[in-house]
Parts: structure tokens; sequence; C-alpha cells
């Protein structure tokens, strides 16, 4: 064990057995990470580094070597070695990762027990590791796979890691909203939903639900300032689509998912809440669509018994049709952030625009108060006709549209992104939504408008007359019609809001964002991805 100067923490340097040969094995706490050297010259076969983050080390056991690992090389000479073994993240391609492990033995049981030691205080220092978690398992979801999935792939992981946990069946929809509202939740480090977005939507509603009543917020007042979830969220992907674990991890995964929660990710995430009339109706985190995405949602639920693919036919139907809605929507830019939503940078992990936006919209709280949204110079108006509106939190990437609604959103900055696809041929339509599926910039249409926004107001052209309650800041400002966008009356029926795959009675909406209200046991994309965790690094051989 030695020493560093200037009584920075110990390194552990020592030789070690790892499989036929002896390697040099290093743990610097200081610089925070597990390495392993191959002596031998790098001019012979087999000269390699490798190294994984101490933050990603996952587990570490003692093991018992079989005969066959004894009795090679010069063990066989000598006295019984000791023998652990080390569980780790080890990345994969495209944000995959699997649970890796490397089996290191000495003949010293002194030197042994040193190592042991180290390797399980460093864990022990781990602090924003979870111990003990709730979980809730919707076994109808998706394809009916969420108890086999938790029980064959996530509990192993969670019970190597020694984390403790209760698990909750769901029955009925709403049951573990419910549950929420009644369990002692201090006693748990984090909340993990087995299901699809629907599943993630239920927690989420319980864990805020569940603040504001203990804290005494209203939740029907579109204007009070919610109090934030402390406690993590963790997604084990068994849905369809797996829209926000997709967004946030990068891969719809749940050895991935278990392993990001396992080792203490947080990822905060902004979450919209939705209003009608100062009468709570949901919370979005994802998507809010109006028109298109509203109309397949609605005519999907219909055909449930299609499973997965009632979307593609319920869309192919929905397109064919071509309805467009005429209605007001009324909108405050957010002004705090630094980003567009025509950047070409994603948000990824640790990502800087987040960071300084949260920064700013707490300047602008501190400064201006509450009241600051309702400042009248803040609100732009526009009238037209709209084959969709989306507002998203978050790219709302998945498989088959890599890149999203909106590649530029992001994840905890205190905006939406407010998409408004006006009225517009057939062809053009077609045209833009293709772009979800490849590398164009899906916003160069002429027909095509995206905002940053921090809230927002919307009513459609029937119920205008008699929904003024949610419009009156809009009304306020009729004169200010922007004249690209004016007023017809070809086509006055509602469509359907798509609030995070779920449909809301009133077309008549208001809606805010609030910053970073939750946290997920997660850490963003990452930006590069394609190299395993254990992997050859000049400056740790350097380092050793």
């Amino acid at each position: 064990m030695e020493e560093l100067p200037g009584g920075r923490r110990p390194r552990l340097v020592s030789t070690l057995g790892l499989g036929q040969r002896s390697w040099e094995v290093t743990l610097d706490a200081e610089r925070g990470w597990l390495a392993w050297r191959d002596p031998r010259p790098p001019r012979r076969r087999g000269g390699e580094n490798y190294f994984v983050p101490t933050s990603e080390i996952i587990a570490v056991e003692e093991t018992e070597l079989n005969e066959k690992q004894r009795n090679i090389g010069r063990w066989q000479k000598m006295a019984k070695p000791h023998a652990f073994t080390v569980y780790y993240v080890k990345k994969d391609r495209n944000h995959r990762w699997r649970c890796g492990d490397v089996t290191f033995s000495c003949v010293d049981e002194y030197l042994y027990d040193q190592w042991m030691q180290a390797l399980k205080q460093l864990l022990e220092m781990q602090r924003s590791r979870p111990k003990h978690l709730l979980v809730y398992i919707n076994p109808y979801g998706g394809k009916r796979q969420g108890k086999r999935i938790y029980e064959q792939k996530v509990a192993p992981l969670f019970s190597l890691a020694s984390i403790s946990t209760d698990v909750v069946i769901t029955e009925y929809a709403n049951h573990a909203k419910d549950n929420l509202f009644e369990v002692n939740i201090n006693k748990y480090d984090g909340v993990v939903c087995v299901g699809g977005d629907g599943m993630f939507s239920e927690v989420m509603h319980g864990l805020i639900g569940r603040m504001q009543k203990d804290s005494g917020i209203d939740q029907n007042n579109p204007k009070a300032p919610l109090v934030q979830c402390n406690i993590r969220i963790g997604i084990i992907p068994a849905g369809s689509t797996d829209c926000i674990c997709y967004s946030t991890v990068g891969i719809s995964d749940p050895v991935t998912s278990a392993l990001h929660i396992i080792v203490g990710d947080c990822q905060p995430l902004d979450v919209s809440s939705v209003h009608h009339n100062n009468t709570f109706l949901k919370y979005s985190v994802s998507l809010l669509g109006y028109g298109f995405y509203g109309d397949t949602l609605k005519d999907s639920e219909k055909k449930r018994w299609m499973g997965p693919m009632r979307y593609d036919y319920s869309g192919l139907k929905t397109f064919l049709s071509h309805h467009y809605y005429e209605g007001t929507i009324s909108f405050q830019p957010a002004k705090h952030t630094l980003g567009s939503p025509r950047d070409k940078d994603s948000c990824r992990t640790g990502c800087y625009i987040c960071k300084k936006s949260e920064q700013q919209l707490a300047e602008q709280h501190k400064e201006r108060g509450l009241k600051h949204e309702e400042d009248e110079e803040e609100w732009k108006v526009i009238k037209g006709k709209f084959l969709a509106i989306n507002s998203v939190n978050m790219s709302c990437s998945c498989p088959r549209s890599p890149k999203g609604l909106s590649p530029a959103a992001h994840l905890a900055d205190g905006s939406a992104d407010l998409i408004l696809v006006r009225k517009c041929s057939r062809l053009d339509f077609l045209r833009y939504l293709v772009r979800h599926r490849n590398q164009h910039d899906q916003f160069d249409f002429s027909f095509v408008d995206v905002y940053r926004v921090k809230s927002f107001q919307f009513t459609s052209k029937l119920s205008e007359d008699n929904e003024s309650n949610v419009t009156v800041i809009g009304k306020k400002r009729f004169g200010q019609f922007c004249r690209d966008h004016p007023a017809c009356c070809c086509n006055i029926a509602n469509s359907t809001w798509n609030c995070d795959g779920e449909t809301l009675d009133s077309s008549a909406i208001e809606v805010r964002v609030h910053c970073q209200l939750m946290k997920l046991f997660a850490r963003g994309i990452e930006k590069n991805c394609n190299d395993e965790a254990a992997y050859s690094q000049s400056s740790v051989e350097q380092s050793l």
C-alpha cells in the first residue's frame, strides 16, 4: 500500500494472478480507477492495459478457484491460492451495458485481505448508490414480459449489488400511483418501475402527487410552484416503445437500465404540468401531441388487440385522413435557455446547457419572483390551421426514430420545444414525417415552426367561446396575431391531446414546464459508448 504525498488517498499496487499469468494490478482511489496491466513487453502478444472507473465497480466477492484453475503454472507447486472476483460495468456498442467480471488470485492471505478490505471500503464510499428499492411490475404491459424480465435479468443483479427490494405486482390501472400515496416512501432510496412509458407515468404521478400533498401544494393551481421530488425513479423497459428510457439512456435494454440504477446514476428531468380551467389534468415528460399524434393514439386505443402493430395501422389511417385543426396558441419563449431547437448538438451526459439554464432560471425567479410568468410582454400568440401541435420535454427518440421529434431538446433546461406543423399538402406532411428517421433537418420546411418555451396555452376554434378561462391571456392579444397564420373556419372539429401515450378529454389546455422537478436513475446519453468498459489507455499505463 503506497502512501501518496499531500495526504491523498493511498493506492494499492500488487502482482496478482489472472488466468494463467501474473498481472500488475493497481487500485488508485485518488484517480478513481482499478487497472490491471500485462507486464510482458508490448512487442509480445498480449501486452495490454485495462481499467474500469471505481464508480462502475458493482461488487467484489470471495471466489473459490476450481481444480483446473488451481493446477496450472506455478499454482500447482504453491499453497492454495486466495481469489476474489470484481464485478463491473462493461460497456458495449450503442450504449449497451453488461456485467463484466475479472478474478484475481494470490497465495498471500494478508495481501488478499488487503485487497478485499480496500475494495469493500471503496464500494461503501459510493454514497449515491441505492440500498433499498421499491419495485412496481406491470405484468400486462408491452408483450406481458415484465415479471419474467425482472426475475431473470434484473433481480440477480440487484442481489449481486446487495440491494434489497420490496416488489409490488400491479393488479389494475393506477395501482402503483395509489400505493405511492400510502407507503412510507422515506425508507426507500428509489422507486423502480418495470413496464412501458405508461407504467413510468403512473409512478411519476404517484411520486410527484405524494410530494405535493405532503408539502401542502394545490396541484389544481397552474401557477403553484411545485416541490421537487428528490427520490429517484428507475425504469426497467418492458413496454412497446420505451421512449423515455431510450431518450435518457440511449437504449431500451433491461440489463443496461438495471446497471444504471446499481451505480446510482442521477439525471434531473423537466416535467410539464397540464391544466384545464384551473383543474389539474396530467404531468408530461415526453410528448404532448395534438392533431396527428392525438388522432393516432385515439384510434389505436380502439385496437389494443392488435398489440404494438396498432400504432402503425392507426398512424397510416390518420395520415391518409389528413385532418387539420384550427386554434389559438399562446406561449412564453424560454429566454433563460442557452440553446435553440435548431442546434446540431444534442443533450448528453453532464450537459452544459442544462446546468447553465437551470442557474439562469433560478436567478430569474430570485430577481423577478413568480409573477414574471404573467408579464404581458413575454407572450406570443399564433392563430392558424394545424396538422399537428407537438410539445416535447426531451428528444422523444426511439428505435424507429433515432433522432426523435426534436433532436436538440434538453432533458433538464426548464423548457419544452413547441413544434407547430401548419396545414400543408399530404406529400409535404409525408416529407416531414420521413425526416424523423433520417439525418436531415426536420424543421427545414416553410410550414413547420419550432419554439423553445417555458409555458403555453392552446384553445381550439370550436371551444374558444365555451372555454374562455384557459385563453384569457390569448384573448387579450387577438390583435397581435401573426399575419402569416390567418384565421379560417374551414375545419372546426376538435382533435385529442396525446399526453405521454394517454388521451386528454379537453382540447383547451394550459401547460407549464417545471425545471428538474424529478430525477431518474440515469446519466443522459453518453457521448462515446463504442468502447468496452475495460479498455487500453496510455494515460493509465503512464500512471502505472
